[in-house]
């Protein structure tokens, strides 16, 4: 029984524009659905709902599928839902200023702290130097001055007149005070005194030593005196600028009394501001460039100390966060602390603190490549350290590795409550899955994206809304009924099934745009039906240099391939080459030799390392089909050569041994092979045709080397009959086959394909001796035996029997 020919309806699946329920695309509403992915849809939402610790979800599908789309979408909709997180942001710690603190803020009131900070800084810079020149504060600092003024002068007055009283006075010189003695209320000059006798020299000279000591005695307590003067001074300082400071902080704290943690900060920024009262009463002025100098060598105060850092602001209104990382960098995910260059040195301080992409995902939901995330050195350990601890502490690589022995901050950990999305293809998350153990305790929930869906009325109209919602998104023309049928009945062709659907988002989106191109270019309203075939025709001819270079070779009998005639043991396979976006099906001439041996079948692709695994699986299936069928009590007395001719590549895939066996078959039997003909399936140990992959470039690829050469109306393709569910050939195709110029048969045994190739029956081998002597298995069969008579001993083709040498044997009892 020869296969099956296929007619024009069963080559390709039509979908009928009368089926839907609008003219164009324009009458439905713009919404952005991803169809066909309910049971993601659905791990996403249980992910997004519970609210256990380690319950982070991984959306693994193949790109372009349009993860990211949906899981905005759902995240967006819960966040609408959610509780407004709280304003988080980083002060100074005055106690300790390399560990700033954490500060923790209802939603919005982090910004207010920051400009309440700012305004009150700005207050005490003009408070404090006010309160120092009032007139109250002049006339207390005049009368503390003026008291200690008039005790020294007291003091200095007393002890001058009795020193005066026995001849000796106090000398004010520039050293200081000094006694010397007197003469007529003048001090002696030195010859005088140097002329008295010794005795009244003597005697002045212990009156000047008591008076020296009285003298010291009195600086002393000047010295007490001008200690307590200071003390006066500096109490009646910090009575003013506590008053001042006071005034300003009391109107501070009011709007943060719900707030503990905040006023326990302003505390600490009230006591650092009146230890540090003088920078506020002198300001330093000059060019920017002195002012930082002076700060930095401590002799102005640095104002930014009490600026506050906000790291996180929520929006009352906005729900919670959805934070998208597109460079999930470690810095960029916890953070990071800046440093500035300032006169030849690294500085930093807490206002230089960065936030990371957790920060602000913080309290809601954040969206990571799960490719980009592995590609980040150390991103994936920091992310999962983070979510192990609940907390986000910043550190830098360097102190994180411990090979950077520079002191740095260490701000305070943040509280983390995030729910993270990662999505990549399922080979990562099955590879994170075996290979990292803590992994499946942190994301739990796996949303998997299926390739395809049911092709039904319902999932059509669903296609029809995702048309109308990227026409929407990108600004297109509307699409016809008649341009969504074609993008459907193209949307089959890329999942290789007329029962299917392709998912692919982003070649649905690319033909939407290039189909409103073209629909622009003819000046048309609608994106019909011409201008998607319009838009497929240009996306293959971009792509197809390598084709037209290949089948130009073809042309040319560079490579050599028979459309015409018969020769033996020989076969027109059809492999498939990808590239990129490109898939295109080259004929392949398959050739076998067969002569006497042992039963070997040797695979020339394989014997040079040309031939993949599964190449290697589908030539040992058809030896064992071999040997089930002509050799199941006899040896197989033949040694066989198969290859592929002219190809230098790595051949792999078992669709061609179902044209393979038949080669050998035609090489056995010694009957010729139609050359018109091409053959792809797998094939089974009992010779079984099976489905491969890729029939309908296959089937396209020969068709259209025919074609080249001029259609006898003969030519055609053999397929397996379990791939008729996957045909949707093109229209110039349809074409050839309605006109009878070309066909395609479906076969489901082996034994079909061999007799449209040779034009005979094939029999059973010749076993039941009811059949013909010119079937195909009863020629191979004949062939085999005389392989086999040959291959026996002399003796035993003459009908003798060989005589052999033995060793004696013993057979005494």
């Amino acid at each position: 029984m020869t296969p099956e020919a296929l007619n024009v309806t069963q080559l390709r699946k039509v979908c009928d524009p009368a089926g839907f329920a609008f003219q164009s695309t324009a009458e439905l509403a713009p919404v952005s659905p991803v169809p066909g992915q309910s049971r993601a849809e659905q791990a996403i939402r249980f992910a997004v709902g519970i609210g256990q610790h380690g319950y982070n979800v991984f959306v693994a599908g193949a790109s372009g599928m349009g993860k990211r789309t949906l899981a905005r979408r759902l995240l967006a909709e819960a966040a609408q839902g959610g509780s407004h997180p709280d304003d988080w942001c980083y002060v100074n710690n005055f106690s300790d200023p390399q560990k700033p603190l954490a500060l923790r803020l209802p939603c919005g009131r982090a910004i207010q702290l920051r400009k309440d900070m700012a305004r009150w800084v700005d207050s005490l810079r003009s408070t404090i130097p006010a309160a120092f020149e009032s007139a109250e504060y002049r006339a207390q600092f005049e009368r503390i001055d003026a008291d200690f003024n008039e005790r020294q002068a007291q003091g200095l007055e007393k002890l001058g007149e009795e020193a005066s009283q026995d001849g000796v006075g106090l000398v004010r010189t520039p050293a200081g005070f000094s006694v010397a003695p007197l003469q007529d209320h003048e001090v002696m000059p030195p010859e005088v005194y140097q002329a008295l006798p010794e005795a009244e020299r003597k005697a002045i000279s212990g009156k000047i030593s008591l008076y020296e000591g009285r003298l010291a005695s009195l600086l002393r307590d000047m010295l007490q005196w001008r200690r307590e003067r200071a003390e006066k001074i500096r109490a009646l300082n910090q009575e003013v600028i506590e008053f001042a400071v006071a005034a300003a902080t009391e109107e501070l704290t009011r709007g943060y009394a719900d707030l503990p943690a905040v006023l326990e900060y302003i505390g600490a920024a009230r006591g650092d501001v009146l230890e540090n009262a003088d920078a506020f009463r002198k300001q330093p002025e000059g060019p920017p460039a002195m002012v930082m100098a002076a700060s930095l060598q401590g002799e102005t105060l640095d104002l930014r100390r009490y600026e506050v850092n906000v790291m996180v602001q929520g929006e009352s209104d906005g729900g919670a966060p959805v934070e998208i990382e597109d460079n999930p960098s470690y810095v960029n995910l916890v953070g990071r602390v800046e440093h500035i260059a300032r006169f030849g040195a690294l500085s930093t301080d807490f206002n230089l603190i960065r936030p990371g992409a957790l920060h602000r995902a913080n309290g809601g939901y954040l969206v990571i490549d799960a490719a980009k995330l592995l590609s980040q050195p150390f991103a994936w350990e920091g992310l999962k350290r983070a979510l192990t601890c609940g907390e986000i502490r910043i550190e830098g690589l360097g102190e994180a590795l411990s090979v950077i022995g520079t002191r740095s901050l260490e701000p305070q950990p943040i509280p983390l409550s995030v729910k993270v999305l990662l999505y990549g293809s399922p080979w990562i998350y099955y590879l994170l899955e075996s290979r990292d153990p803590e992994f499946p305790a942190l994301f739990r929930v796996l949303a998997e994206f299926d390739d395809e869906m049911p092709w039904n009325p319902g999932n059509a109209e669903a296609m029809a809304q995702l048309l109308a919602a990227i026409a929407h998104r990108r600004a297109l023309r509307p699409f016809s009924a008649e341009g969504v049928a074609a993008v459907v009945e193209r949307a089959a062709r890329i999942s290789d099934d007329t029962e299917k659907l392709s998912l692919h988002i982003q070649s649905i989106e690319e033909l939407a745009i290039e189909g409103d191109h073209f629909a622009r270019e003819a000046g048309c309203a609608l994106i019909g039906a011409p201008e998607i075939r319009a838009a497929v025709a240009a996306q293959q001819t971009r792509v197809e240099r390598l084709k037209d270079r290949t089948y130009e070779a073809i042309a040319r009998n560079i490579i050599l391939i028979d459309t015409s005639g018969e020769a033996v043991a020989r076969v027109n396979g059809l492999a498939v080459f990808s590239a990129g976006k490109l898939r295109f099906a080259q004929p392949t001439r398959i050739s076998a030799t067969v002569r006497l041996g042992k039963g070997e079948i040797i695979d020339i692709q394989r014997e040079v390392q040309l031939g993949g695994a599964i190449h290697t699986k589908g030539v040992l299936t058809l030896s064992a089909f071999l040997a089930l069928r002509f050799a199941r009590l006899r040896p197989l007395s033949v040694t066989a050569t198969l290859s592929f001719e002219q190809t230098y590549g790595e051949v792999d895939g078992d669709s061609a041994s179902v044209a393979e066996l038949c080669a050998l078959l035609s090489a056995l039997a010694d009957v010729p092979i139609r050359q018109d003909l091409a053959v792809t399936g797998s094939v089974s140990q009992a010779g079984q045709v099976q489905a491969i992959g890729a029939v309908n470039e296959k089937i396209e690829g020969f068709f259209d080397i025919c074609r080249a050469r001029g259609l006898t109306g003969s030519q055609g393709v053999v397929i397996p009959q379990a791939n008729r569910q996957h045909l949707m050939l093109r229209d110039d195709l349809l074409d050839a086959v309605r006109e009878g110029r070309f066909h395609v048969y479906a076969a489901d045994h082996v034994d079909q394909v061999i007799e449209l190739l040779t034009g005979r029956p094939s029999g059973d081998g010749g076993r039941s001796g009811s059949e013909g002597p010119q079937t195909i298995n009863a020629l191979v069969a004949a062939r085999l035996e005389q392989f086999e008579a040959h291959g026996r001993p002399r003796e035993m083709r003459n009908g003798g029997t060989r005589r052999t040498r033995s060793a004696p044997r013993d057979v005494s009892p």
